[in-house]
C-alpha cells in the first residue's frame, strides 16, 4: 500500500444500472418499481433528435412526480459533441425538483470533458441554491477515454462512477465487431482442435477498475446487447465482478435479476469470508500473521479480501 491511501468509493448499492428512453415515460413507473438500485433516464442514444425536448420534458416532470424509492436517481445527457447537453443540464437542474441524485456523462475522453460540466453544474447548484450537491457517472466509450481514464477518474469531487460503454468503445478501437459486450467469434486461442474465447473487454475492465479504485470511484460494466441470451450476460457479469466491477448496466428488464444475482454476495461466500476472518482473528490472538483455512494459507491480504465481501453483504442488507 502507498503511504497515500486510497479514498474509499461511495457506499451504496450499484448492482444493477436500469436504462429508460426519456421520450417513453409510460415506462417510468415500472422502473421504479423494479428491483435495480440505479435509475438512469435516458436523454442520449436511445432517443430521437426529434424528441428531445420532449423526453427533457418527460425527464423533468418524472423527477419530481415519480416516487422513486431509495433507488439512485440518474439522467444521461448528451455528449458534449452535441447541441443537445447544455440545455440537458441546464433544464434539469434549474426546473427538476432535488430528487435527483447523478448526471451520467456519456463518451467523457479527458478530464476537461468532466470540467466543462462541472464548472455549469456548480454555477446552477449556487445559483438556484440547490441543497444536494449533484454526483457524476461517466461513460468511457473511445480510445480516448480508455487512454486518459485515471485523469478522468480524478477529474472532479464529484465522481461517483464509472461505466465501459461497449459499443462506441468498439467503433472507437476500430474493433471489427457489432457485438456489445460478451465474447467475440473470431477473438479466440486455438490449442490443437479445441477453440479457447476470450473477452475482448477485459484489458479495458482491468483499466477502469483500477482507475476506479486509486481515486474512489465506483466502477461498473457497461450493456450487453443480447438480451435473449440470460447466461452470456450471467457470464460476462460475472468476470466483471472477479475483476472488481459492482454491478452492470440492465437494458432490458429480464437482465436487473441477473445483475442482482451476480453481483450479490451468496450466503455460502459470505459464510466463508466471516469465517476466515474468526480464523485469522484467533490467529492474531496467538500473534500468528497467517493461518490456514480449509487446507490454504489466509493471511491479512485475506482479511481485506473477506472485508470487502462481507461489507457488500451488509450494504445491501441495509
Amino acid at each position: 500500500m502507498s503511504f497515500r491511501l486510497q479514498p474509499s468509493p461511495p457506499t451504496r448499492p450499484n448492482r444493477c444500472q436500469l436504462f429508460g428512453p426519456g421520450s417513453n415515460p409510460k415506462l417510468f413507473p415500472k422502473m421504479a418499481a423494479s428491483a435495480a438500485d440505479v435509475i438512469n433516464l435516458d436523454l442520449e442514444d436511445s432517443v430521437a433528435p426529434s424528441d428531445k425536448d420532449a423526453a427533457r420534458a418527460n425527464v423533468i416532470a418524472a423527477i419530481g412526480d415519480q416516487d422513486w424509492g431509495h433507488k439512485t436517481l440518474a439522467v444521461r445527457i448528451n455528449s458534449l459533441d452535441t447541441p443537445y447537453w447544455y440545455r440537458d443540464i441546464v433544464d434539469v437542474m434549474e426546473q427538476a425538483g432535488d430528487r435527483l441524485d447523478q448526471i451520467m456523462i456519456p463518451k467523457v475522453g479527458c478530464a476537461a470533458d468532466v470540467y466543462a460540466v462541472d464548472a455549469l453544474v456548480t454555477a446552477i447548484e449556487a445559483a438556484k441554491g440547490r441543497s444536494k450537491a449533484i454526483s457524476f457517472e461517466v461513460i468511457i466509450e473511445s480510445a480516448a477515454g480508455i487512454a486518459h481514464v485515471e485523469e478522468i477518474a480524478a477529474s472532479s469531487p464529484r465522481m461517483a462512477a464509472m461505466s465501459l460503454g461497449a459499443a462506441d468503445f468498439a467503433a472507437s478501437m476500430g474493433m471489427q465487431t457489432t457485438g456489445i459486450g460478451g465474447t467475440q467469434e473470431n477473438y479466440y486461442m486455438q490449442h490443437g482442435s479445441d477453440r479457447h474465447f476470450s473477452d475482448p473487454w477485459h484489458w479495458a475492465q482491468a483499466a477502469i477498475v483500477a482507475a476506479c479504485r486509486t481515486h474512489g470511484v465506483l466502477p461498473v460494466d457497461g450493456p450487453f446487447g443480447d438480451f435473449s441470451d440470460d447466461e452470456g450476460y450471467r457470464a460476462q457479469a460475472r468476470r466483471s465482478a472477479t475483476l472488481g466491477m459492482v454491478g452492470k448496466w440492465a437494458i432490458h428488464p429480464k437482465q436487473i435479476a441477473l445483475a442482482n444475482e451476480v453481483f450479490t454476495p451468496s450466503e455460502e461466500a459470505v459464510a466463508e469470508a466471516r469465517e476466515i476472518l474468526a480464523a485469522m482473528a484467533e490467529a492474531t490472538a496467538r500473534g500468528e500473521g497467517a493461518t490456514v483455512y480449509k487446507g490454504r494459507l489466509v493471511d491479512i491480504a485475506s482479511i481485506k479480501q473477506a472485508e470487502v465481501i462481507v461489507k457488500q453483504s451488509e450494504m445491501i442488507a441495509g
